[in-house]
């Protein structure tokens, strides 16, 4: 086994090698299969070497210059570093790099404007939104007054006239854009303006395109919000976590309502990857590959759509879509777990109006930040689109091996770990 390269692996080896064994079995995995789940990514070996770094040690409640911590000077380097970096690749007023996670950064977002039982306006789960833009079993769903606009059924894609009319209607303090599995464009324009017809805080969650963002190939939605939380590890390519990033006037807000409103000690590591992935984004390959994820993502549309398979909208403006399953008369479950058995990693996933319950699904989610990170174009998207239609069509025994085998042959050429034996 090589030394992947990360901070001292042999001392895990030595130390814990259950442990070791599972961590390495997951790298085989990600080396061994196409992975195309939207939501996922491949860190850097520069971003995973400062997640092992000894910032873990540092508790550092607070922020740069003002935390409650002694000892504290070289974690604000750190974390001053992601802060400015952030903000020149985005053109924000301020950014807060500390949240853990997407969820957390919302509710921080959500809870510098909000009170329990106010009313905001977000994406239906079931339409392609997400779990924190107002599900009944999410805290946004239990603590406030969800009001919820969706997709036309006759094209699939967001019918701003009538977000508007919800919003004159319902009044909401705030208003929510972004989604889990929208394959279009946003128009973030539309959404400020209804914002102030009504007096709402904008608020877009980007954590799936921010990296496309970042690498010009999508809308820049920090030129209209009040306020724009992402995650860091999806198209971005960084560790696993989230930043919110608002107009000067909201900086307070936001900075109390993370610490000490939800979160206490930074993860200092994290920070230090989230500032080496931003130095990463910052460079022209990094713009390069927001633009291959695009390609490839329409590549795949076109792929799927000439193998007979529906894609939800008629197509992608981004790096996912959702393919409706029902021409091939499977559900979502089914096929997640035979494309997983030949090699193939995607995710099940509701479509809008879906028929079937949530967890069997009518849909798959695919998306490409992953594949393209390991090195496919468009070629090898298209020829990963023809062994997905060929899985779904025909279980047999035959095709099965057939499909496993040229899976194996496109990841022996494309992983994103090739140091890794």
């Amino acid at each position: 086994m090589s030394n992947p390269g990360w901070s001292d692996w042999a001392a895990v080896e030595k130390i814990d090698p259950e442990l070791a064994d599972a961590v390495m079995d997951e790298v085989h995995r990600e080396n061994s299969k196409i992975e195309l789940i939207a939501s996922e990514n491949f860190s850097s070996p520069a971003v995973l070497a400062a997640l092992g770094t000894p910032l873990t040690n540092k508790y550092a409640e607070g922020y740069p210059g003002k935390r409650y911590y002694g000892g504290c000077e070289h974690v604000d380097v750190a974390e001053n570093l992601a802060i400015e970096r952030a903000k020149a690749l985005f053109g924000a007023d301020h950014v807060n790099v500390q949240p853990h996670a997407g969820a957390q950064a919302n509710a921080a977002a959500f809870f510098a404007f909000l009170k329990p039982g106010d009313t905001f306006m977000g994406m239906d789960l079931a339409m392609g939104g997400h779990l924190t833009h107002g599900s009944r079993v999410n805290f946004t769903g239990k603590l406030f007054n969800v009001v919820s606009y969706g997709v036309r059924e006759s094209d699939e894609r967001i019918d701003l006239d009538e977000v508007r009319d919800i919003a004159r209607r319902e009044m909401p303090k705030m208003i929510v854009a972004g989604a889990t599995a929208y394959s279009r464009i946003w128009d973030f324009a539309a959404f400020r303006s209804i914002a102030d017809e009504v007096g709402a805080i904008f608020l877009v969650d980007a954590a799936h395109f921010i990296g496309l963002v970042a690498g010009g190939a999508h809308p820049n939605p920090v030129e209209h919000a009040d306020v724009v939380t992402c995650t860091t590890h999806k198209t971005l390519r960084g560790p696993r976590g989230a930043m919110i990033m608002c107009k000067e006037e909201h900086a307070s807000a936001i900075d109390k309502s993370v610490f000490p409103g939800w979160q206490g000690g930074p993860m200092m590591h994290s920070i230090a990857a989230k500032a080496v992935a931003f130095k990463e984004a910052a460079g022209e390959g990094f713009r390069a590959y927001a633009q291959q994820v695009v390609a490839n993502a329409r590549a795949m549309a076109d792929a799927l759509t000439e193998q007979g398979l529906r894609i939800v909208s008629g197509g992608t403006d981004n790096h996912l879509m959702l393919v409706d399953l029902r021409p091939v008369g499977l559900t979502g479950k089914e096929a997640e777990a035979r494309l997983d058995a030949v090699g193939i990693t995607v995710n099940k996933n509701a479509i809008p109006y879906d028929p079937e319950k949530p967890f069997i699904a009518s849909g798959l989610r695919v998306g490409t930040p992953a594949a393209t990170t390991a090195g496919m174009k468009e070629g090898e998207i298209r020829e990963v689109a023809r062994l997905i239609a060929r899985t779904l069509k025909d279980d047999s025994e035959v095709v099965r091996g057939e499909v496993s085998a040229q899976v194996k042959e496109l990841t022996n050429r494309f992983r994103p770990y090739p140091d890794v034996v």
